[in-house]
Formats: C-alpha cells, structure tokens, sequence
C-alpha cells in the first residue's frame, strides 16, 4: 500500500512539473488540474453501499404539480426574474452530426438555430416583464472564437449576452502520466474541457460570479444549449427562492430510451446523483429498470450563486471523476472529468424536481431533429410546442440509417419533412429518399437494398407498413 502512495506522489511530482512549464492556461486551471488529477491517484472514490440506496420522497424530489402557482401579480414576478441568470453550456461541437462549429449554431427550425431560439425566449420574457435576465455561454476553447462572432448579431436585441471560456486541461499521456502539450503537441489536441461540472470554478474564475452577485442576481439555471425544453419556469424559481434550496435539479420520469441516464438518490441523509458508471456490475439491470428508479437528470440545473461562490472558494465541490480515455494520432490518453449534476450533494436544501417531460427535449442526432422540424412541433416565440393533436405523451421512436446521420445528408434526403403526428416507430436504412407531403402512421419500416435507390414519392401515405423496394409502395 505505501510504495502504491509513493508511486502516485512520484507520478504527481512529474506532472506537476511538467504542468508548470505550461504557459498555454492560466494558474487557476493549472491548480485545478493538479487538484483534479490528485484526487483521481488518491483513488478516493467511495463505492456506492448498494444496500444504502433509499428512493428520494416528494420532499427530496418533489412532483411539479405540487409547486405553489407563480404569482400573478406582473411586478412579483419581475422581482423574480430580475434575480435570474440563464446559462446555457455551449462547449460542443456540432462534428456529431457533420457540422463544423458550435453545436449551438445549427439550424434547429424556420431557420433558427438553437442559440436564435434560446435569446428569442430570453427578449420575450425580458419585454413581458420588463425584466433583466442575463444570458451566459459558457464557451470551450473549441467554441469560443466562432461563439464571439455569432453573439455580435444580437447586439441590438434587449439582452446582455456575457460569455466566458470553461478551463483548458492537458490531456495526459497514459503510458507515463505525462501531459500530452509537453510533447510537441501544443495544437488543440494536446488539450480536453474538463466536463460542465468545471462550470462551477470557471464561473468563479471568469470573474462572472462576483458580477453577477454585485447585480443582486441570486440564481443560475444551467443547461444544455441542445435542450429545447429548458426554458426559464416561474413556478420553480418561485418555488427555489421561498424554500431557500441552493440547488434543483429538474427529473423526469424514465423511459427505455433513457435507461442509462443518472438518477437521484437519497444516501446517507442526502440527495445525490448515481450515474450508470458508479454502478456495481451485478447491479446494472436493477439501475437500468424502470420500476425501481423511475426518474433521471435532465441536466436542467438551478443553482444559488451565493452558495456556489462558498463552495468554490471552499474548494468542497469534490465530483466523482469520470476518466474518458481518447486516442490521439494513435498514442493513447486519458482526460478527467466531472459533471455539474454530482454537484448536488454537496449544497443545502438541495431538491430535485419532477418535471414534465416536455421540458427535456435534447436534440443528439438528426433523428432528433426530424421530431423537432415536424408536425409534432410548432414555434411560437422561440418557443418549441408540442402538437396537441398528438394524443400519445411520448414521441415517435425513430432510427435513421448512417446515410442520414450528417445534417446536410439528411436535409438533402427530406424534400419536405413528413407528418409524423400518428407516427408510433420509424426504422429507415439504406439509400432512402423521401419526396414531400408523405405521412408516417404507426410502425413503418423502410429499407432498401444494398446499392437500389428508394424513392418514397410525393404525398404518399404509409401506415403500419414494411417497405423493402418499390413494389411494396
């Protein structure tokens, strides 16, 4: 046990060394680097006691149809607002689905991509109200530049836009722990963003946070700028102020599309996030089933300021780390990571709350935004709404082929995109092309053959069907 200790004080010492003669970050990402890297060689990451695990109660996550109704009263509601800050995580890239650039910045619908629509919401909410909610990106260092340019047009919108880099760590070889920049590799490869859960110091270190406080705002709703849903809710901030929570964090009920997603808890007297990875293999199904954890984080966070500012400084938010091994140009290496919903366990009063499933609605794959930029939706202010003709709660599931998976690939393959209001399940593979004013019922499956082009021509009506070639049309 104690030559493993010294190993890993000697392996720390190196990096430690090497880290210092980086001059591509600052002090503060190199403290929280080495901090970060400390932590993960001290192995202190507790094994969940599975026996432990209780189900939360509605006081520790509590059913959104209990929240008392938000004021009514147009000026209550404005010293409401007037205590929020909106910011969206606006680190990823859009490489996924075949876009170069912010993820934020692809075309969602009616030509708006997903940051037109988050400010639109944002200036419609400010003018009702008469309020001031801030917006906030927080950027990575692969987003920051085109990030800069993209906020320039909505210089005249009613809306302070304030952006800030989360940190910059060295991605670390793992054949010698040693951080990959020192080798020559100073290019973006060399570096990885820590995970949103760094949004927390990085707030802190941007000096955002203190001018935040110093405006008088008291809370922060975070969340994935690919998350339609996350729109501002009066009912929960009302809610968070009353009760004096310091952080919420909004769940919706499990379906087996979600069954890897995190779920809250309650351990040893508090509420915490379990993810899948913490998880003891022979418990793995057991997580996965619906019946005994029925919610999961839709990382729509809401957090106080002033108690993030204290923890911070306390250097007490101490996420479990998630190692995500990479490689790059063939040499194999590890980044560290953390995520913000860990964070919960370590704030007062923290509470999860159970929302409906319309305020989750991420878009991760063009299947996605084949929901979104149908019938089922409609824009109204920016707002994305649900099609009340559809009668069913849950979506269409949908699988598209490889063929479909770059937007480009898929915008060229849908003349027009179909009505999909009756639609159970979809499955397409193969060289798929959709002509326009086609409606989708029930199961449909579309297939076509290895090198045959299938064209599914205008106005045509599938219903409960099997199409492998076009005699089945």
């Amino acid at each position: 046990m104690a030559a493993a200790v010294a190993a890993a004080d000697e392996k720390l010492e190196k990096l430690r060394d090497a880290v210092a003669q980086l001059d591509q970050i600052s002090e503060n990402e190199k403290a929280g680097f080495t901090s970060l890297v400390s932590r993960y060689l001290s192995g202190e990451a507790e094994q969940i006691e599975w026996s432990k695990i209780q189900t939360p109660t509605d006081e520790v996550v509590v059913p959104y149809d209990t929240l008392a109704p938000a004021p009514e009263d147009l000026d209550a509601t404005k010293k409401l607002l007037d205590k929020l800050v909106v910011l969206k995580l606006n680190g990823g890239l859009g490489t996924t689905m075949g876009c170069t650039g912010p993820k934020s910045v692809i075309e969602v619908r009616n030509g708006f991509t997903f940051l037109d629509l988050i400010v639109i919401q944002i200036e419609s909410l400010n003018k009702k109200y008469g309020c001031n909610v801030p917006l906030l990106l927080m950027n990575s260092f692969n987003t920051h530049d085109d990030t800069q340019k993209i906020v320039e047009k909505y210089s005249n919108s009613n809306i302070e836009i304030h952006t800030f880099n989360q940190s910059q760590y060295p991605r670390i070889v793992t054949e010698d722990f040693l951080p990959l920049p020192s080798k020559g590799k100073t290019g973006k490869d060399g570096w990885y963003p820590p995970g949103h859960g760094d949004v927390f110091p990085s707030l802190n270190n941007s000096g955002k946070l203190d001018t935040l406080l110093s405006q008088g705002k008291e809370y922060v709703f975070v969340a994935n700028s690919d998350n339609l849903g996350a729109i501002v809710d009066i009912k929960i901030l009302n809610h968070l102020i009353h009760n004096q929570n310091e952080y919420c964090m909004e769940v919706t009920p499990k379906t087996l599309a979600d069954v890897k997603g995190g779920t809250l808890i309650s351990y040893e007297g508090r509420v915490q996030l379990l993810e899948i990875a913490q998880v003891p293999d022979e418990h793995v199904n057991e997580f996965k089933s619906i019946e005994k954890f029925k919610i999961f984080n839709t990382n729509n966070l809401w957090v106080n300021l002033k108690a993030i500012k204290r923890l911070v400084e306390a250097e007490a938010l101490k996420m479990e780390i998630i190692p995500n091994p990479k490689e790059v140009d063939g040499v194999k290496v590890l980044q560290l990571e953390t995520a913000a919903g860990a964070a919960i366990r370590f704030f007062e009063k923290a509470i999860g709350i159970n929302v409906p499933r319309s305020r989750f609605l991420p878009v991760k794959a063009t299947s996605d935004l084949l929901l979104v930029q149908s019938d089922l939706y409609t824009l109204v202010d920016g707002f994305v709404i649900r099609n009340p003709a559809r009668a069913n709660p849950a979506n269409p599931s949908i699988e598209l082929g490889p063929e479909f998976k770059k937007v480009a690939n898929f915008l060229a393959r849908f003349k027009s995109i179909p009505s999909i209001v009756e639609l159970d399940s979809m499955k397409v593979s193969g060289d798929v092309w959709f002509g326009s004013g086609i409606t989708l019922k029930g199961k449909v499956t579309i297939s076509a053959k290895s090198g045959v082009k299938l064209e599914i021509p205008d106005g045509t009506v599938l219903e409960n069907k099997d199409i492998n070639g076009p005699e089945d049309l």
